[in-house]
């Protein structure tokens, strides 16, 4: 092992940090390369709720997924800032089918009547990890550098010039990746949230399938993020009010008890999607060492981080 085995990372988002950390915990000296502080990246919106969406395929996404969940609800034992386990309650209009996630989450039980809003009469209760990305990020950030990876500030190019003094480029530049490798696979799926105040709501509750559109409520320490859009191929980031209405109106049909939620702020991001996930590597040339690349999560970056960067850490070490 030893230090002496060079990675850079290209993206500073969840699946950059996860995938420089489980590399420095395999001896790998790491380089994270950002043109923007962790803030500014697509998982700093995120509602960062354990749940699959957009993303494939099935089968890869099913195994991230269940990586991913223990890692995360090992961190909300431990007390890792802004993780926690959040009862949640998926609501459906008839009888739902046995669900292909459930297998990843453990206890997966039917909701009672008494746990229903009105309209509805089917759901299921379980508990999954919710991720605070305000607070986590940051702190993800931090202990990268705890752990000796380096941040650095640098657009890159290029994963040529990324890879100059390198034996191991990992790539996770999520939207990015049009530009830089020119996967045009990769399109934007926007969604739109508002941020509420929290009126001591403790569980998560979506409808997928809302007359209105997608509807889900998470609750935070503090606010709770509302959702949510999926505009497949909408590259504008700004918040659309119309559209933010009627997620708050579509979310108080679930949650009753938000009816006077103070509204904070509404917020737009873009999940860099692909039809499929792409990790793999891809052998050195004359120009650059080797690439594995890992990108195209969708809406689940946070949902398959940690999956996806044990299988990042398995390819660097293969020989």
């Amino acid at each position: 092992m030893g230090g002496n085995r060079r990675a850079v990372v290209v993206g500073a988002g969840i699946a950059g940090l996860s995938c420089a950390v489980r590399l420095r915990e395999r001896g790998w000296s790491v380089r994270v390369l950002a043109d923007a502080p962790v803030e500014a990246s697509t998982s700093h919106l995120a509602a960062a709720v354990w749940f699959p969406t957009r993303a494939g395929p099935q089968d890869k996404v099913l195994d991230w997924g269940r990586r991913t969940f223990t890692e995360l609800a090992r961190q909300a034992a431990d007390g890792v800032p802004g993780v926690v386990m959040r009862e949640s309650l998926t609501l459906y209009r008839t009888e739902p089918e046995p669900q292909w996630w459930a297998e990843a989450v453990g206890e997966v039980r039917p909701a009672r009547p008494g746990e229903l809003p009105p309209g509805y009469a089917h759901g299921l209760r379980f508990a999954v990890p919710l991720v605070e990305m305000p607070v986590h990020l940051p702190w993800l950030a931090a202990e990268a550098g705890r752990r000796g990876i380096v941040l650095e500030r640098r657009r890159v190019s290029s994963l040529d010039e990324a890879g100059r003094d390198a034996d191991l480029v990992v790539h996770c530049s999520g939207m990015g990746a049009r530009t830089l490798v020119g996967d045009t696979a990769v399109t934007p799926v926007r969604g739109q949230i508002v941020r509420v105040t929290n009126p001591g709501l403790t569980m998560s509750v979506r409808d997928e399938a809302h007359p209105g559109g997608r509807a889900y409520v998470h609750p935070r320490a503090h606010d709770c993020v509302l959702g949510g859009t999926l505009d497949d191929g909408v590259w504008d980031a700004t918040p659309d009010p119309a559209a933010g209405e009627a997620i708050l109106r579509r979310c108080r049909d679930i949650v009753p008890a938000l009816g006077d939620a103070e509204v904070l702020e509404h917020l737009a991001g873009l999940r860099p999607a692909r039809p499929e996930v792409r990790l793999e590597a891809e052998p050195a040339t004359a120009t650059r060492p080797r690439v594995i690349h890992d990108y195209g999560h969708g809406g689940s970056g946070i949902t398959l981080s940690w999956g996806c960067a044990g299988d990042v850490a398995d390819l660097a070490d293969a020989p």
